[in-house]
This record gives C-alpha cells, sequence and structure tokens, in this order.
C-alpha cells in the first residue's frame, strides 16, 4: 500500500510542476534559514572560541583603572610572580608610536613587555630573537617586528640587524615574529612592534603599570590570590581593576552563543511552520479537485486507511522535496559564505541537517494530517456526485 501511495504522491505532484514547487517555496526558504542561520552561528562560534583557546584557558589579563597612589611596578609582578598558582607573569605597557625606515612610515601599536610575554600570548618567531631580561635591565633600544609591520618596512629584505626609528628613537631589530593569521590577531590588530617594558614606559610616560598578563597552573586559585592582593593594595576598591579570567570568557561564549543558536534556530522554523500553513493549503485544494477520484476509489473497495495514506504521503514528500532542495541551497550558500569569509570556515553538520530533515518531515505529517483525514472521511457516494 505505502509503495502504491508513493507512485500516486508522485504522480499528483508532477502532474502540476509550478503549483507544488510553490508549495515547497516555503520549506524551501524555512529549511535555507534554519541551516544557513545555525551554521553561521556554529561556524563563528568555533572560530573564535578556538582562537581564545590558542590564547590559553591558563591566562588571566588584569587592568588597573585607578592606583590609589600605588602604582604597580615590576618589583610588585615578581611578588605575584612567587605564588604557587603563577606559572609567568608579564606587563604589557602599550601606546601608538610612528616607525620609520629610510622614506617608508607607518603607524604601529608599540607594547613594551617582557621576555615572558613570548610563551603567555604564544607568540613565534619566524627569526632572530625576543626580549631578553638584560634587555629590560639595560634599557636596550632593541625591537621585535610582526610579520605585517617587517613585511611593510623591509619588503622582502631580511629586516634582522636593521636600524629603525621609533618616535625619534633608534631602535635595532633582533627578530621578526611569524604571520598571525588567526581571527583574534586581525581583530587585535596585526601592525606592532614589540620593546622592552623599561624603554616603551620611559617613551610613554606612564613609569607603572597598568596591564599585566598571568600564565597560570590553576586558574581559580591564580585569579583568587590575585584579586585578594590588588584588593589590598587599592583599599578594596573592586572597581580600581579588574581580573579577567580566559576559562571563564569560554564558559560564558558557550552559553551565549548556544542561547543565539536557539534564538536564531526558532526563528527560522517560523519559516518552516509558515510553509506548513502553505502545504495544508494546497493539500485542501488537491482534495477538493480530486473528490471524484477518492470516490470512484472507496467505490471499489480503498478503504480509510488507504485514503489516508494516499494524501499524507503527498504531503511528506512535498515537505521532503522542499527540505532537500532546501539543503542544497543551504550548501551553496555557505560555501559562498566560507569563500569570502576566508578565515571561518562554515559547514552544514550532521546534527543541522538531521533537525532540518525532521523537522520538516513532522511539518508534513502534522499539515497534511487534516487534509488527508478530510479526503479518507469522505462519502463515496457522495463523492462520485461531486460535480466541483
Amino acid at each position: 500500500m505505502i509503495i502504491q501511495s508513493v507512485k500516486m504522491a508522485w504522480e499528483a505532484i508532477t502532474s502540476n510542476k509550478m503549483r507544488s514547487f510553490l508549495t515547497m517555496l516555503g520549506i524551501i526558504i524555512g529549511v535555507t534559514a534554519l541551516v544557513v542561520l545555525v551554521s553561521l552561528v556554529n561556524g563563528a562560534t568555533s572560530s573564535i572560541t578556538s582562537e581564545v583557546e590558542a590564547l590559553g584557558n591558563d591566562m588571566i589579563s588584569v587592568n588597573v583603572f585607578d592606583d590609589k597612589g600605588l602604582p604597580l611596578r615590576l618589583e610588585d609582578l615578581n611578588t605575584i610572580a612567587e605564588y604557587e598558582s603563577v606559572a609567568k607573569i608579564a606587563p604589557s605597557g602599550s601606546s601608538s608610536a610612528k616607525v620609520k625606515y629610510l622614506n617608508k612610515d607607518m603607524e604601529i601599536s608599540l607594547y613594551g613587555t617582557t621576555p615572558a610575554y613570548y610563551n603567555i600570548q604564544g607568540l613565534k618567531l619566524d627569526y632572530g630573537r625576543f626580549l631578553k631580561s638584560a634587555d629590560l635591565d639595560n634599557r636596550s633600544y632593541v625591537a621585535v617586528l610582526s610579520h605585517d609591520t617587517a613585511k611593510e618596512l623591509f619588503s622582502d629584505t631580511d629586516a634582522l640587524g636593521k636600524n629603525i626609528t621609533i618616535d625619534g628613537r633608534i631602535f635595532l631589530v633582533v627578530g621578526v615574529l611569524k604571520e598571525d593569521e588567526s581571527f583574534m590577531g586581525a581583530f587585535m590588530g596585526s601592525k606592532s612592534i614589540y620593546v622592552p617594558y623599561t624603554v616603551e614606559s620611559r617613551m610613554s610616560g606612564i613609569p607603572y603599570i597598568i596591564s599585566f598578563n598571568v600564565a597560570s597552573t590553576d586558574n581559580t586559585a591564580a585569579e583568587s590570590e590575585i584579586n585578594s592582593m590588588l584588593l589590598q593594595r587599592f583599599k578594596q576598591d573592586e572597581e580600581a581593576f579588574n581580573v579577567i579570567n580566559m576559562s571563564t570568557i569560554s564558559s560564558t561564549m558557550d552559553t551565549i552563543t548556544g542561547t543565539l543558536t536557539l534564538l536564531l534556530g526558532g526563528i527560522a522554523a517560523i519559516s518552516l511552520l509558515v510553509g506548513g500553513i502553505g502545504i495544508m493549503n494546497i493539500m485542501l485544494v488537491s482534495v477538493t479537485e480530486r473528490t471524484k477520484e477518492i470516490g470512484i476509489r472507496k467505490a471499489i473497495g480503498a478503504g480509510y486507511g488507504s485514503i489516508m495514506a494516499q494524501f499524507l504521503v503527498e504531503a511528506l514528500m512535498l515537505s521532503l522535496l522542499g527540505c532537500t532542495i532546501g539543503l542544497l541551497l543551504s550548501w551553496g550558500l555557505l560555501e559562498l559564505a566560507t569563500a569570502l569569509a576566508g578565515k571561518i570556515k562554515f559547514t552544514m553538520t550532521a546534527d543541522v541537517v538531521a533537525l532540518a530533515v525532521g523537522f520538516s518531515s513532522a511539518i508534513g505529517l502534522i499539515f497534511g494530517l487534516y487534509p488527508a483525514n478530510k479526503a479518507a472521511k469522505k462519502h463515496p457516494i457522495e463523492a462520485l456526485r461531486y460535480e466541483g
């Protein structure tokens, strides 16, 4: 009976192709909206989460807004470094500066820090070296360039050993970092130069620490110890500073993006419901048009279940065909989005496809149930008399 119902449903759909397509259009749009929106959120979330995790869930970032006349200095960071929960610690002074080499000049972000910053931030060298403790102690005018800074100033020439001018001061280039192709790298800016903290603080006129990063062995313990130390120093003023725990950020992001996925998925599901109403509408028209056919089938012995299956399978087939077209369209749109985004890959995951197919099937069955039941309940004599 099912095979016969499928054949009859296919004949009914293909006999009026344009009407069938327009009926499926609501499902096509709904599936496309559902799959594309959820996949875009998942792709962006996955990319950002991996970038945050690349920075290290063991990292803590601290910013001081009001030092209460008791500013932090390198000696204070050395004290914090002695905590058992702290593996490495490094200040992060920053300012804008103008760098010049021969006839080329550009605006860059100048970072003043210590050797530990290299490992905390997961930086990678292309060639040369990073900052050394001796550079800080001697206040050496040495610089490590980001990949983009070196490329713009020196093109394809080796920058190692060259002298550059930063805000009128001559620096020796001792290293160049590898290109940072990550999303976070693009967000934070790729044109940067790293110099000893003792030099940058003098250049910026800020001889005290307003920002530092910590790599911990125990994030919770490190956050608690640093928070307690700073509260004591800054007179119990919680607004004087903030402590950002990267592991907390990851957990918060998972919660936010999960909620966002459900929200967008729910909005897209409304389109599928609208598509289901379209299927019900056309199926009711189809039942009316085929009243005499129903009467003939019932007269030769077709029962309630047979007629019910015929129209229910037709509604389900319309829904699933629309779902298939919607999935193909979604795949094309996601490939286009990936090509445009470059660094973020958007793909249809198996669970999203299963959700779309399951929801479309449910829509076809639910909205096809009433028309199918109406057809199956028709009295054969009245159906045969129908002249429509």
